[in-house]
């Protein structure tokens, strides 16, 4: 894959912004410091003036996959969301069928696998109807029903 290096750019991290080179190799930041020398061949951008700052985590997106893609898609709106600085996203159950069993939102993982451009994560919706199913959610996996799933992020 190819290697990236940001020479001089205004790194914003942790409440600090520090002048820096910022390395990337395969897609992965590889190294962060006040000066970087690659030996390979590398895309060198000048940041001078510019800033980089961390991806932002949407943690209630409603992007209508399945049954409403006549309005959007997980493809469509991930890629929406990268284009404005979100790099991750939480998608709520309110789509056609709703996501409230274990089966629907695993098809929902896997649109994600194939579709999404972000870091995703999707909830389960609990109902008077799907309480026993609720119940099912496995926490060491960290997905399934608002508020417990938090971390619960596949990352792209």
């Amino acid at each position: 894959m190819s290697t990236l290096i940001f020479k001089n750019v205004h790194v914003v991290n942790e409440g600090n912004i520090e002048v820096n080179d910022v390395l990337i190799k395969n897609n992965h930041f590889e190294k962060v410091a006040p000066t970087i020398d690659v030996k390979e061949k590398a895309v060198e951008i000048d940041g001078t003036g510019m800033h980089l700052m961390p991806g932002l985590i949407d943690d209630q997106v409603h992007f209508r996959e399945p049954g409403l893609t006549h309005k959007a898609s997980i493809y469509t709106e991930a890629k929406a969301a990268v284009a404005g600085g979100v790099t991750s996203f939480m998608e709520m159950p309110n789509v056609k069928p709703p996501t409230l069993t274990h089966a629907l939102l695993e098809e929902k993982y896997l649109i994600g696998q194939h579709h999404s451009v972000a870091n995703y994560s999707f909830f389960m919706g609990v109902s008077n109807d799907n309480i026993e199913e609720a119940l099912k959610i496995n926490r060491h996996k960290k997905r399934g029903v608002w508020p417990e799933n938090i971390y619960g992020f596949k990352y792209r």
